[in-house]
């Protein structure tokens, strides 16, 4: 094999083990795991009520007028026993009438700053007031199932767990279908995964549409952190705890308004992505890390960093490798073949793009549109970290209601 070949093979596999071979690994490694342990158990959620522990339901919210009514009326419904869910908002520089709705409804607790500095310092601010020893957290426009709390809290149980996370659940119409296909399908396969990582060992990092933590466990992350949720329960587990999946813990919200929407929300989580990696570098230290650090890696290093650009190599490389008379490991063909598969995608991508400015929606082409667009914001996202450019506050993508 040429150089280049060599080259082609490293990058088609890596890409391959990124987006498919991590989670058939993480089968075959759970399913052996099913047949030497068993199923880990799920503790039972009908214990009596003076068995739960008193939690702190916990929603920051900037300019949230729209939602923040229905948010808390969610809230106050949720099935938890009488007297053990408490109810805290944080307005980060509100300037609209967040607060005041909140203030509105008896038994919540409101905590508003007029000075925006981004949600990571508004949640440093209200968590040496809380007393509770379990902390949920939530976005203000997701709606909680009515079991949530419960589902989440009884996994304390296990002395082990340190952090829980929920479930987010894209709500799509039927008008919305062939715009958001592309993010339902990554949100399906996203939880699978989770679910997987969690039971071979932990979840690497939580979403902010809901995770719980151990008050105790609370260490304060950097100021400028940019997706302080994935840092503050990786932080978790790094000191030796295991974040749990609960997928029957969700919250639910609508798809982004438009692919180009979504990109706003892909390109900061890049950006906080690679900035995480900079600052949790020793987890990539699989000798002292260990189970965790294959996770961390094959999960989340890779889409970040390696596989974007051996996506973007693959293309050129099976290009030169067309074009020069060096003997092949496989016919011609096959390379030919992956080219035009390439060059498929490329094409359906484009299309959806079109498609996307023209309104116009057919789930076939909005598919590779929006991985595309993944791929594309971690390029954007290093352009952003690398100007100094990333801000921690809030960067709202508008989303369908």
């Amino acid at each position: 094999m040429s150089i280049i070949e060599i080259f082609f093979w490293a990058c088609l596999l890596l890409v391959f083990y990124t987006y498919l071979g991590y989670g058939v690994v993480l089968y075959a490694l759970v399913s052996l795991k099913r047949l030497v342990q068993g199923r880990r158990p799920v503790p039972d959620e009908h214990a009596p009520d003076a068995a739960w522990p008193e939690v702190s339901l916990v929603v920051a919210a900037y300019n949230e007028e729209g939602w923040i009514a229905d948010k808390i009326r969610n809230h106050l419904e949720l099935d938890y026993p009488t007297g053990k869910l408490h109810h805290v908002v944080i307005t980060d520089g509100s300037n609209d009438r967040t607060a005041d709705i909140a203030r509105s409804f008896g038994g919540v607790e409101v905590h508003h700053s007029p000075e925006r500095k981004g949600k990571i310092a508004a949640v440093h601010r209200v968590m040496p007031l809380i007393k509770t020893p379990i902390v949920v957290f939530t976005d203000a426009n997701t709606l909680l199932n009515h079991e949530a709390i419960r589902r989440i809290v009884r996994h304390y149980r296990d002395p082990q767990v340190g952090a829980v996370a929920g479930e987010k659940r894209v709500h799509m119409s039927e008008s919305d279908a062939a715009h958001a296909a592309g993010e339902g399908i990554y949100w399906k396969y996203e939880s699978l995964l989770k679910h997987l990582d969690s039971e071979l060992y932990s979840v690497v990092g939580a979403a902010g549409e809901l995770f719980s933590i151990r008050r105790e466990l609370y260490q304060p992350v950097p100021e400028d952190t940019v997706i302080e949720d994935f840092v503050m329960t990786l932080t978790i587990a790094r000191g030796g705890h295991r974040v749990v999946y609960e997928p029957e813990a969700y919250a639910v919200e609508g798809p982004s308004a438009s692919v180009p929407e979504e990109l706003k929300r892909k390109i900061r989580i890049a950006a906080g992505g690679l900035q995480a990696i900079s600052r949790l570098a020793d987890l990539l230290n699989p000798f002292r890390y260990g189970v965790l650090s294959f996770q961390y890696v094959s999960h989340r290093v890779l889409r970040w960093t390696l596989t974007p650009v051996a996506l973007l190599a693959l293309l050129l490389v099976n290009l030169l490798l067309l074009r020069t008379e060096t003997a092949h490991f496989l016919p011609a063909s096959f390379y030919r073949l992956v080219l035009a598969a390439q060059a498929l995608f490329y094409t359906l991508a484009i299309i959806g793009y079109v498609l996307e400015r023209r309104h116009l929606k057919i789930k076939a082409f909005f598919i590779p549109y929006y991985f595309f667009v993944m791929n594309y914001a971690v390029f954007a996202g290093f352009w952003r970290n690398l100007r100094g450019k990333q801000t921690v506050l809030w960067e709202k993508a508008e989303r369908q209601s």
